[in-house]
């Protein structure tokens, strides 16, 4: 596969680059989980409209520039190596917008879409219950027929950006007598109707990220239910694949919080052997995740639907994302525990991430104790689809994470190196698929450097801004 850039897409990447260069804060926006900085993410999400940059994808008299999947990612790439702010809108541009462009009428694309692309009406999600977290069709919060639309009663919770956001997509049960996935209608509904309530979710930090939302008999009109009535659970899986496929996490993301923690290895004395190991395992990982993604991307222009393996795809990157913060948190330990009032972003960001991990860990116990394995197959399809040359070069024994079995932890010397399974023959392998031998043991023709010198080393990588 040839993944060189035509010169359409690189006169592309120049402009994005070049227009972000200009325009991208010098100082982080204040935390978007406080009011000030959810309106200063407003704005933000404003001058990108303005400049034609919000919603590539989308048809340019929605305010896009009709560009296609593989052009969005060169965007995704350099907006997060520019170090851009987090995208307030991205439960309604990412989530939203893919299922809308199925499922909405066009007098419904028409009402929402600009907003969205403007920034104005943010969006919130409304699936999780008290009752019904990963088991979402255990929800019960219902929608009762009403003349000319629904009265909506009961609970969403860990309503992610709902403590300041506009709007609501999400679940709600119309048919009493159904079960499960069935009588389920999907709606869209303003947080400021009244019988809305909203009150915000604390975090540890005291930053309200989530809320949990209550109903009481808010009315929503006919013309807001999106797709058919009682046919919600199709709807739904419509944007859940979104979030678990190409749109909510691109691989831009990963790949700037990886150069990010190479950075901070390269700039950490003495650093433990271990954690450049790890710090080199998670750049791999996510340079897997660009190119599964450029593939991906290349099948459905191709016309091929994303099917179920992007729920692996989402398993893949929630475990990396959290595995680059936690070595970061763990590389830069001792600064922190010197300086803990002036913790970096980078830090800011491995801590919200840490108490993440922790809550979704507690959410996912009772699940995972009914059916454990169902992780480990998704892991496998993972390590099957993102890393299909493992046989190929005969690391089969290194088992799914090749890099990772393949290295020593530290040498008598203590340094890092690598340790081939099958030695010269293993070198010469990787050697005719023209891997760079710069950490070949000097024995097998290398250069016997250190393990980050595998990846774009400080000269070959752009400097990043923000965390």
């Amino acid at each position: 596969m040839d993944l060189t850039l035509d010169p359409a897409r690189a006169a592309w990447r120049a402009e994005v680059r070049s227009w972000l260069a200009a325009n991208v804060p010098s100082e982080p926006l204040p935390s978007l989980d406080t009011r000030e900085g959810f309106q200063a993410h407003r704005e933000w999400e404003l001058r990108l409209y303005d400049a034609g940059l919000a919603v590539v994808t989308w048809p340019a008299h929605y305010g896009g520039r009709d560009a296609d999947l593989l052009d969005w990612l060169v965007f995704e790439e350099e907006y997060w190596a520019a170090g851009a702010p987090v995208r307030v809108g991205q439960n309604g541009i990412f989530l939203l917008a893919p299922t809308m462009w199925e499922f909405a009428t066009r007098e419904q694309l028409d009402r929402f879409m600009p907003p969205m692309a403007r920034g104005e009406e943010i969006w919130a999600q409304g699936w999780s219950e008290p009752d019904a977290g990963s088991d979402l069709a255990a929800l019960r919060s219902r929608a009762d027929r009403a003349d000319g639309g629904w009265k909506v009663n009961g609970q969403k919770t860990w309503s992610t950006r709902a403590a300041y956001a506009d709007w609501m997509f999400g679940l709600f049960r119309t048919d009493p007598e159904s079960s499960r996935h069935h009588g389920l209608t999907y709606l869209l509904l303003p947080l400021d109707a009244p019988g809305c309530h909203h009150p915000p979710i604390r975090q540890l930090d005291g930053e309200p990220g989530f809320a949990e939302v209550f109903f009481d008999d808010v009315f929503v009109p006919d013309e807001h239910v999106l797709g058919e009535v009682g046919q919600g659970w199709k709807v739904a899986m419509s944007t859940t694949t979104s979030e678990r496929g190409l749109t909510l996490r691109s691989p831009g993301r990963f790949m700037a919080s990886a150069d990010r923690l190479l950075s901070l290895v390269r700039r950490t004395p003495d650093a433990d052997p271990v954690l450049v190991a790890d710090a080199v395992q998670a750049w791999l990982d996510a340079d897997a995740y660009r190119l599964y993604v450029q593939s991906t991307a290349l099948e459905a222009l191709a016309g091929k639907p994303i099917g179920a393996e992007s729920s692996a795809n989402k398993l893949f990157w929630s475990q990396l994302d959290v595995r680059i913060h936690e070595t970061a948190f763990a590389v830069a330990r001792p600064a922190r525990d010197l300086h803990r009032r002036r913790r970096p972003p980078m830090a800011r960001r491995v801590s919200v991430l840490a108490r993440r991990s922790d809550l979704r860990r507690h959410q996912r116990g009772a699940a995972q104790r009914r059916g454990g394995a169902r992780a480990r197959v998704a892991e496998g399809v993972s390590a099957m689809r993102l890393l299909p040359s493992v046989e190929a070069l005969g690391l089969r024994g290194c088992g799914a994470r090749p890099a990772r079995g393949c290295v020593r932890r530290g040498s008598a010397a203590g340094g890092v190196g690598l340790a081939g399974r099958t030695g010269a023959g293993l070198w010469k392998r990787l050697a005719d698929v023209g891997v760079p031998g710069l950490a070949v043991p000097e024995e097998h023709g290398g250069s016997g450097m250190d393990l980050t010198s595998l990846v774009p080393g400080a000269g070959g990588v752009r400097t990043r801004r923000g965390a």
